[in-house]
This record gives C-alpha cells, structure tokens and sequence, in this order.
C-alpha cells in the first residue's frame, strides 16, 4: 500500500485527499465552485503539511484527467504537475468517469452482476460526456460526447440494466424511459473516492510523463468573443 495525494477539479467542485493504505486519512471539498483557482492551492498545502506533520512521505500524486471542464482540468493537472516536479514524485492520471464510477461500486450493494455503469458528465444543452463499463470498470463502450435523445444507450438497455449517474444524468431522465435504465442520484467525482484506481495503478506502475502529461479534454476548447456591453 502506499501514500497518495489526490486532486479532483474535472467538474465544478475542488477537491483533494490524502489516502495511506487504502483509506482516506485527510480530504477538503468545496462542492459550491467551480473555486479551483481559489480553492485548490490552499487545499494541496493543507494536505502536504498534514502528510508532513504525520510523518507520511508521499508516494505519487494522482490527478483525475478528463474529460470535464477545460478549465478546470488544466489547473488540476498543473498542480499535480507542480507537486510531482517539487517533490520528485511520480503522476498518476485516472479518467474521470473512472472516478465517479467509484462510489457507485462500493456503496450500492443493489447492483445486479450484469449490470453496466454509464457516467456522465454534463457538457450544456442535452450533450455529455459519457462512457459504458461493466463492473470490473472494463470499458463496454469508450468514452465519447453524446447527444442524448430516446434512442441513446438502446443497444444496451435492451440486453441488460444500465445504471446512469453524475451530474448529466439528471437531465437525462426525461428522455431515457427504457424499463432497463435506473438512475443513482449525488454521483460526483471526487478526489476521496480515487484511492481504489490509484493504488492500481502503482501496482502496476502506470505512471505518467510529468513533462509531457495533458488532460484528457476530448473536445478542443473554444474561446467566445465577449459581448459587447454598447
């Protein structure tokens, strides 16, 4: 097992954790951002000095990655870029909907063994991002951005129960009717729920190039021109 420092910015809230042996031993959230700009630099340096003050020497830094906001992924990856560059420490990057499938696993014993996991995150109007996964978080279908309308995700709801969560799912339940759909409210991906990935992850020494690591956006980042306020 191992120590591990643990950033989450994908989605309006900023979180960051500190897992030792597989269990949380610190963790800061603000659920009311998006606050990363604000936020994150104080909760990072609360969680070193609690590590350093309990004498726990960090063993990697895991970053969620994308997809999410751009904004929001940028400052999470420079942070634990920063932190990795400072302390000589490798990066991890774990895919968000990975994330938020975390708590789905752990805390919702009613799942059926086939069931099928669809995260989504909310991309504006009646698109998200989204992905399939069974439950050893083998991708059934990779992560793409969905126009979500009656017909989406049919070809699995058809074969086996789908259960959707995150903050794009609320819009969702209006158009996916399917008796096959089931809905898991208050699913978001947060740094304390990212312990379980990590720590595979150094296992199997899935490590990242600090130098060279970007965040998985999936759609390039489009500047708007301001409005004109005369």
């Amino acid at each position: 097992m191992s120590c591990i420092l643990h950033i989450e910015t994908s989605t309006s809230a900023c979180s960051v954790a500190v897992s030792e042996d597989g269990q949380n031993v610190f963790k800061k959230e603000d659920l009311n951002g998006p606050s990363h700009a604000v936020s994150l630099g104080v909760f990072v340096d609360e969680a070193l000095s609690f590590a350093d003050s309990h004498a726990m020497p960090l063993d990697a830094v895991a970053v969620s990655c994308g997809p999410g906001s751009y904004t929001g992924l940028r400052i999470g990856v420079s942070m634990a870029k920063g932190v990795c560059y400072g302390r000589n420490l490798p990066l991890i990057g774990l895919p968000t909907l990975k994330v938020q499938c975390v708590p789905v696993l752990l805390y919702h014993d009613e799942l059926p063994e086939d069931a099928l996991l669809c995260p989504m995150i909310d991309a504006r109007r009646m698109e998200v991002y989204a992905a399939v996964y069974d439950r050893a978080l083998k991708p059934v279908r990779d992560i793409a951005a969905d126009i979500v309308d009656e017909n989406s995700y049919q070809e699995f709801l058809d074969r086996q129960p789908v259960y959707f969560f995150g903050d794009g799912a609320a819009k969702c339940k209006e158009k996916i009717v399917h008796p096959n759909a089931h809905f898991i409210d208050g699913i978001r991906p947060l740094a304390s729920m990212m312990f379980p990935l990590a720590e595979k992850a150094i296992a199997e020494k899935d490590f990242k190039d600090v130098a060279y690591f970007e965040p998985f956006y999936l759609k390039e980042f489009v500047a708007s021109q301001p409005k004109k306020l005369l």
